[in-house]
């Protein structure tokens, strides 16, 4: 293993750049809380110490203890310290994408605690389609926070995870969030905030600790042309808003029951979206009944006013957002405004009241308030419980689970140890450390580059045929060279931070530089398998490698985290069998080129030749789709009983009974157990066990600009060879075949719905009894 470096990290936020520093451990290293009963007893005599009621008398009993200047200092995100009432200063900003990050001055390491646990960025978690594995993730990283924080380096209060829709290929923060499909991202969201937050003792009303969901909403463009993340104004259709961008956040909210939302930067219709009271007070607290707070982005208010220039001074843009439904600021802005908007009339104590009620309900739910957290349910973890081996197995089972396999031509994968007397590992990220760890990142345990992984097996030579990812210049004839001598030859090309990261997107979808020059000419030399490992955030237009039979295998590897490269090694190698399936569509270098990266329909426009985003409506070639990704071996289906027609009960007096109907609204008396469950036999009939995920896909009648497939859900089996399981699909009508009309009302649409599990097609139709129906 290569020992850890120390790197200093920027914040690709507005608001700042963080460098990382160790700081020295001081004895007094325990964790900030609130309500030290221990050394001031004076506190037992204050209610909202009292642990024995509950958390809304706790609350206002707090709040109606404080001056409005101490309550504004609860509105940002350094909450500032009430020493008259043993209240200490505490950093809302920490983040925990896929591990404990150095982004925000929440979270630390030191010699005490000198990394965690880092696992592979949330693009390729999503790759294993495991609903078990993203909750599990979530229960470490949340158990690694517990331990940091009862040593004073991390917080209780954690912005992840990133729960927009990967809309266009160029977008260059795609990787921090599951993929295109809103049903794969809600899952996500749903299981990851599970594991972040949910205690062992099963008790709901308390926090591990708390996530977040972001950003709300709408939210994909960094930099593309020009075209700012700041000044964005997202122009999206009330269709596409309800089926598409929003259900991650609806399953993040309702079904995950995460503690907080993050309001983006953009604008959305006009409106900023930290100053939009339908969708903060409207949607998510009305709606959805978040039991949270909702925070902005990093200096979104600030950006609000002086970039978007949305109000005429920065007390209306403090009134607007606290109004709207804001409780807290990352940031300042609030700190310097919030007194001049209450001063002018503009905005009312009550409503900060509000404000920080919310705040400290989701602080008390985390027991910030309890007292010594070394009393309570967690207070034993400490730095043993960092970077536990169990914890990095995690990591490396992630990443290999998560790898998708995308060409695997005879005789290729997976490689013999034992017949290779020399291995080329060739490429810009062959010895790829850092760059697998992708953005909001930490300090890893360990790392494992692809070149220490596959080294382990065989003899190997390297060349890193770049001088870096961007490849200017490729070094060809030294790598043609090393390739010509090598019995097999393994390139890791791909991309990094300077081409897929926050605050910058993509122009071109193809690999950097000179890599396909590379590739082509290295393929060209070799004598055996030569096997195309892309590491990228995103997709890659690589059909010049997928028509080319030089090229015998292609694996797509994300940014795989700390053990990315032992992970690598045993794909390759064939000590692990690939179960990954892309989560998002490869577009050819055409898409990139034709399509305004700013338009953010969804569905397409034959009109203007617009071809429409993602697999649930693209219309146009790809590269590889969504959902593809082989195997070692052959798994097979067996379609069980299933019905073949569904009929809807309507009630007394409704409209379809005397006309003639094509769809009809979901509503609860129509929808009250209506459903169907769907059985498929499925075996391994290979020689390799291994894992495989189980798609069911839908295409309903072509109305209402319905999705041409939309995923209705997966499963994810583990076989032995030659061994058979059940999966099974619990199919809500009105829920999983239904649409959202083009005003955004959900309908359950009439006729056939043809129903798709592999090569497996079975149609269902869905009516109601004809006795009722008037025929024309």
């Amino acid at each position: 293993m290569a020992p850890t470096k120390h790197y200093v990290f920027l914040c690709f936020t507005a608001l700042c750049i963080i460098p990382l520093f160790f700081r020295p451990v001081l004895a007094h290293d325990r964790p900030v809380f609130a309500c030290d009963v221990e050394t001031n007893p004076e506190l037992k005599n204050l209610s909202f110490c009292d642990t024995s009621l509950d958390v809304q008398a706790r609350v206002s009993d707090l709040v109606s203890r404080l001056t409005l200047h101490e309550k504004i200092g609860w509105l940002v995100h350094g909450a500032k310290g009430v020493s008259r009432l043993g209240i200490p200063y505490y950093e809302f900003w920490s983040e925990a994408l896929h591990g404990i990050s150095v982004i925000g001055p929440g979270s630390h390491f030191t010699s005490l605690v000198p990394g965690a646990t880092s696992f592979p960025q949330v693009i390729l978690t999503a790759a294993t389609f495991n609903e078990t594995l993203f909750e599990t993730i979530g229960k470490v990283v949340s158990t690694e926070a517990r331990a940091m924080y009862n040593v004073r380096l991390a917080g209780l209060t954690f912005w992840a995870p990133n729960v927009n829709i990967f809309r266009d290929p160029r977008w260059g923060r795609g990787h921090e969030t599951p993929g295109e499909d809103p049903v794969l991202t809600s899952k996500y969201a749903t299981a990851f905030v599970r594991g972040l937050q949910q205690r062992d003792d099963g008790d709901k009303d308390k926090l591990k600790v708390a996530a977040c969901c972001k950003q709300y909403t709408a939210y994909d463009v960094e930099n593309w042309k020009g075209i700012q993340r700041f000044t964005f104004n997202a122009l999206v259709t009330q269709q596409d808003f309800d089926d598409t961008f929003q259900p991650p956040f609806k399953s993040c909210v309702v079904d995950g029951n995460a503690a907080s939302v993050m309001c983006s930067y953009n604008q959305v219709n006009g409106k900023p979206t930290c100053g939009d009271p339908n969708l903060l007070t409207g949607v998510i607290r009305g709606q959805w009944k978040l039991n949270g707070y909702i925070v902005s982005d990093c200096d979104s208010l600030k950006e609000m006013f002086y970039t978007q220039k949305y109000t005429k001074t920065p007390e209306e843009t403090a009134a607007l957002a606290v109004n709207s439904g804001l409780d807290l600021n990352c940031g300042a802005f609030l700190t310097r405004n919030t007194q001049k908007a209450v001063d002018r009339g503009l905005l009312n104590e009550s409503t900060i009241d509000r404000a920080v009620s919310n705040n400290f309900a989701t602080m008390m739910r985390l027991g910030f308030f309890d007292g010594n957290p070394s009393n309570q349910l967690y207070g034993n973890l400490g730095p043993n419980d960092v970077c536990t081996s169990e914890n990095q197995n995690l990591a490396r089972e992630a990443a290999r689970e998560g790898i998708v396999l995308l060409k695997n031509s005879a005789g290729s994968l997976p490689l013999s140890s034992t017949s290779i007397k020399l291995l080329a590992v060739i490429g810009p990220n062959a010895n790829a450390t850092h760059t697998m760890l992708g953005n909001y990142v930490g300090i890893p345990c360990n790392y494992t580059s692809p070149l220490q992984g596959l080294m382990v097996s065989v003899a190997t030579v390297y060349e890193p045929g770049c001088v870096n990812t961007s490849c200017a210049t490729a070094q060809v004839d030294e790598a043609k060279t090393v390739a010509a001598a090598a019995d097999t030859v393994v390139l890791v090309m791909g991309s990094d931070l300077s081409i897929e990261r926050e605050g910058f997107d993509r122009v071109n979808i193809t690999l950097p530089g000179q890599q396909q020059l590379l590739v082509s000419e290295v393929a060209s030399v070799s004598k055996g398998p030569v096997i195309l490992v892309i590491m990228s955030g995103g997709g890659m237009d690589v059909q010049f490698a997928k028509d080319d039979p030089k090229i015998t295998s292609i694996l797509w590897v994300g940014f795989p985290g700390e053990a990315g490269g032992a992970a690598i090694a045993d794909v390759i190698f064939g000590a692990y069998n690939p179960s990954g399936r892309l989560p998002m569509t490869w577009y050819p270098q055409s898409y990139a080129d034709t399509v305004d990266m700013a338009d953010m329909n969804m569905r397409p426009n034959p009109t203007t030749g617009f071809p429409g985003r993602t697999y649930r409506f693209y219309k146009g070639p790809t590269v590889f789709s969504f959902g593809d990704g082989l195997s070692y071996t052959t798994f097979n289906y067996e379609l069980l009983a299933t019905p073949k027609h569904i009929s809807l009960a309507l009630e007394e007096g409704h409209a379809c009974r005397s006309s003639e109907c094509k769809s009809i609204d979901v509503v609860e008396e129509i929808c009250k157990d209506l459903g169907l469950d769907i059985h498929l036999r499925v075996k391994n009939e290979g020689e390799m066990r291994g894992s495989h995920t189980v798609f069911l896909f839908s295409s309903p009648p072509q109305l209402h600009n319905a999705p041409q497939k939309q995923l209705l859900g997966f499963q994810k089996l583990h076989l032995e060879a030659g061994g058979e399981g059940l999966a099974q699909f619990d199919v809500d009508v009105c829920k999983h075949l239904s649409v959202v009309d083009e005003n955004g009302k959900r309908k359950v649409v009439l006729g056939d719905h043809l129903l798709h599990v592999g090569s497996l097609k079975h149609s269902l139709t869905v009516d109601f009894p004809l006795q009722i129906r008037i025929l024309i």
